[in-house]
């Protein structure tokens, strides 16, 4: 069978992502294999392994591009043009809203443990955590401790924990996110 999709479509990186990213979601990184993708995608399991090398490479790709949209929200909160503590207060209710707007995206980033690919999933989340940490301490008005920025991280992960499932998203805890992100600041600039 051709590299190609049926019809006239080219089977690109971008259509393996979106349909494997549809498949781990509703199936599992377990249950899903190169070969049932292909079968989705009505072309050869070779066509996939054209662009990606295994599963593992695959899933990754799929995390990366959520870690890279999560960095892109932190540059573009550090940029605005409110005072600091305003873009502290939006970078927290951003990565909340990341989480409760992208929750199949969220849990394979943040929440999905397999040993294929958390070396590879860790070093993309470690990464953005430390984009997340230098913005945190740039921000503030006075020099916080480590442990401080890793506490509010995982207060933060822990409220979209939370509502995982729960929420449609993040505008059905909007309020709670605020109480939430406004008590972490306070917190955090109380013991720095």
């Amino acid at each position: 069978m051709s590299p190609r999709k049926a019809g006239t479509q080219e089977l690109t990186r971008d259509i393996i992502v979106q349909k494997a990213r549809s498949l781990f979601v509703e199936k599992g990184y377990q249950e899903v294999s190169m070969r049932s993708i292909a079968k989705e995608l009505a072309c050869s399991h070779g066509a996939i392994y054209y662009h990606f090398k295994n599963k593992a490479e695959l899933f990754y790709a799929i995390v990366d591009e959520g870690f890279a949209l999560l960095n892109q929200l932190i540059e573009e909160t550090l940029h605005g043009k409110e005072q600091d503590m305003k873009k502290l207060h939006k970078l927290m209710l951003r990565f909340i809203e990341f989480g409760l707007d992208n929750q199949s995206q969220y849990e394979m980033m943040f929440m999905q443990r397999e040993r294929e690919v958390d070396s590879l999933s860790r070093e993309a989340a470690n990464l953005s955590y430390e984009k997340f940490a230098k913005a945190i301490q740039a921000l503030s008005a006075n020099r916080l401790k480590l442990s401080g920025i890793w506490s509010a991280f995982l207060s933060l992960h822990g409220f979209v924990s939370h509502y995982h499932g729960v929420v449609g998203g993040f505008a059905e805890a909007k309020t709670a996110a605020e109480y939430h992100v406004q008590f972490l600041i306070q917190g955090l600039e109380s013991h720095a």
